[in-house]
């Protein structure tokens, strides 16, 4: 299992993201976000390790904001993006994949169940309802390929 939530990536999502708060507990990280301004919170909540089913364990990313509680089980990787101000969590389930973005400035979007293939296309030959999601994960593509644990772009 790939060791994805390191104290060392732990803090590089942190300083990406320009979290307001970092806790270290029992089993695993919280991150805040807080953007007074607009009225926005976000508590991510990073397992490195977590029970996923009855012999499965992985990598578990948690969002909780007032209006909602987001999971993303069996995370593959991430990749840090310094220039939008983001980080794009990736899991993969056969040709499928799916990702949460967390935004610096405290907005996150879920993608889900998205073949991977999309990813990969021109988006000029795409539906504007999936153009959003392809480009989204796109940005994850060199931790899909297995080569890296994290990137940056």
């Amino acid at each position: 299992m790939k060791r994805i939530f390191t104290p060392e990536n732990v803090k590089k999502i942190a300083d990406c993201l320009r979290v307001t708060e970092e806790v270290k507990l029992s089993d695993h990280y919280r991150l805040i976000l807080d953007n007074p301004s607009e009225k926005r919170h976000i508590s991510i909540d990073l397992y490195p390790v977590v029970e996923l089913g009855e012999k499965i364990k992985g990598p578990m990313v948690v969002l909780y904001t007032p209006e909602s509680h987001l999971q993303l089980h069996n995370c593959s990787g991430f990749v840090l993006s310094e220039e939008l101000g983001e980080v794009t969590f990736v899991a993969e389930a056969g040709e499928k994949i799916s990702g949460i973005v967390v935004e610096r400035e405290t907005a996150c979007s879920l993608y889900a169940n998205v073949d991977r293939q999309l990813i990969s296309s021109d988006f000029t030959n795409l539906g504007i309802e999936a153009v959003l999601s392809g480009v989204a994960l796109s940005l994850a593509e060199s931790v899909l390929d297995g080569d890296v644990e994290e990137s940056e772009n």
